[in-house]
């Protein structure tokens, strides 16, 4: 479909839902919604279509016979005013016409894991926890680690949070994958570079409306929490093992004291995982047919390079480096890259379009 059969069709809907919203009687709380998202996309779709005509007259003037020389030169100035700012009207329309990721807009569960590299792994994952939790900081959203699986000397096999706050998701979808860090550990005495990783998984959370989840299909254990090294923090069986049993898929939390807090996170991130599980499925045709697959969330693929050494970090999927990995660790510098792979998803979803 054109881009003018595409304009048409949303200001023939529009339309149609301001006059069934007129006459009553239908699901007013979804026509309604419907008619308040689509209000800034008509706005903008007049805005182009009102500066092409204006463009278009101020083109015929410019070749009329019978205008005067002051009059040409006027609509020579409007014509070339508007020929600079139609480009950026048109992308604006298109990147609102985008099919929207209806989890954009979700809050997210966050999961960072050590790969292979031992302690140093263990060690890098706590730091891109650590980077997360300032990222989401300064984009004033709340980051509550739910579960952290700690090594005693700094490092996490495992660590787990919620972050809260507007498009959550839409921000970090991109960071799911294999995250791999060269550098020279503490601990190396021959000062020798070591490879090591960390799987990072941004799930979108779920409602309970969205994963039905009978408690027929659970296996719930519960156990004393135990801190690193494996001594005991907890003389209560607060800590909380939930199996799915269908998918055989595993939530733990011990965070909390209260054995209730514990079951009700863990849940929370059951259901995220579960919910993953259905969007992977249903979104696999049309991400097989992506050509770069910046968005595919394949926890697998080996997504980013931090060296340490060169002070470089590199994501691999859209071949940029920045020479500020301070920054990046610190979180203030992740934007850049957050930014870069969003605006690279939107234009390999808007050749698709043009297709």
């Amino acid at each position: 479909m054109d881009l003018d059969a595409q304009f048409d069709k949303v200001l023939y809907r529009y339309d149609e839902l301001r006059e069934q919203l007129a006459a009553g009687g239908g699901d007013f709380a979804r026509q309604s919604k419907e008619f308040s998202d689509l209000g800034p996309v008509v706005e903008a779709i007049q805005a182009l279509k009102k500066g092409q005509e204006e463009a278009y007259e101020a083109a015929q003037m410019m070749t009329d016979a019978s205008a005067d020389a002051d009059m040409k030169a006027m609509a020579e100035e409007e014509f070339y005013v508007l020929k600079d700012k139609l480009p950026a009207l048109k992308l604006q329309v298109q990147l609102m016409l985008l099919p929207k990721d209806e989890a954009d807009e979700r809050n997210a569960i966050l999961e960072v894991r050590a790969g292979t590299g031992g302690e140093e792994a263990a060690l890098f994952a706590a730091e891109l926890f650590r980077m997360y939790e300032r990222y989401a900081a300064l984009q004033g959203w709340r980051f509550e680690t739910l579960e952290a699986n700690d090594t005693g000397i700094g490092g996490v096999k495992e660590a787990v949070a919620t972050i809260t706050g507007r498009g959550v998701f839409a921000r970090l979808k991109f960071e799911s994958g294999v995250h791999r860090v060269q550098r020279v550990p503490a601990t190396e005495a021959s000062g020798r570079i070591h490879t090591s990783a960390a799987t990072v998984a941004v799930l979108p959370e779920a409602e309970e409306v969205d994963v039905q989840i009978e408690d027929k299909d659970l296996r719930i254990d519960v156990y004393r929490s135990q801190g690193a090294g494996g001594q005991h923090v907890n003389t209560t069986d607060s800590a909380v093992r939930i199996t799915h049993l269908p998918t055989n898929t595993v939530v733990t939390c011990q965070d909390e004291k209260s054995q209730h807090k514990n079951k009700a996170k863990a849940m929370k991130v059951l259901r995220a995982r579960i919910y993953e599980q259905m969007r992977s499925v249903a979104d696999a045709e049309r991400s097989a047919n992506r050509k770069t697959q910046v968005g595919s969330g394949d926890r697998s693929e080996r997504i980013r390079t931090y060296n340490f050494p060169q002070g470089r970090v590199t994501d691999h999927r859209i071949n940029l480096t920045l020479y500020k990995i301070e920054e990046v660790m610190k979180g203030d510098g992740l934007e850049e890259l957050v930014a870069a792979l969003v605006t690279a998803d939107q234009a390999e979803r808007l050749a698709e379009m043009g297709e």
